[in-house]
């Protein structure tokens, strides 16, 4: 499981004209499911996001959480971090796990934060989505959990 999270001062996402989720300050994290991804990968990587510190104290320092802040995280799911582009010039997603698994992975996520006392908006799962977001900083981190050994 891949999250790309983007610190923001405002994020939104819209699917055929209307907005279906917005935050204030807070997270964006474009979610990405892979082939081998359960509950135990979406808990840890929820755990980890929310307690990241890339938010500023008084002396510009990363040392407060979005918990901390009192921020929101907006979830949109995102099987596109699964492209691999090793070969040839049209990216293959074979590595991304089918939507019928990974559509109940990313709301494990999302209720995952919930359950860490974070307010979560949500894009649509396989829709198209437009996302807009005002980065701050800007501060782009990339978090991957390891796949659970059986």
């Amino acid at each position: 499981m891949r999250a790309l999270i983007q610190r923001v001062s405002e994020a939104s996402v819209t699917v055929e004209g209307s907005v279906v989720g917005a935050i204030g300050p807070g997270l964006l994290i474009l979610l990405g499911v892979g082939q081998g991804d359960g509950p135990a990968e979406a808990h840890l990587l929820a755990d980890k996001t929310a307690g990241l510190r890339i938010f500023s104290d008084a002396a510009g320092k990363f040392n407060h959480s979005v918990q901390e802040i009192g921020g929101s995280v907006l979830v949109v799911s995102q099987f596109t971090l699964y492209a691999d582009t090793r070969k040839g010039r049209r990216p293959s997603f074979v590595r991304a796990a089918p939507p019928e698994i990974a559509q109940p992975l990313v709301d494990v996520y999302a209720e995952a934060l919930r359950a860490l006392g974070l307010t979560v908006a949500m894009g649509r799962f396989g829709a198209m989505m437009q996302v807009a977001l005002v980065n701050d900083g800007p501060v782009t981190i990339m978090l991957e959990a390891p796949v659970a050994v059986s």
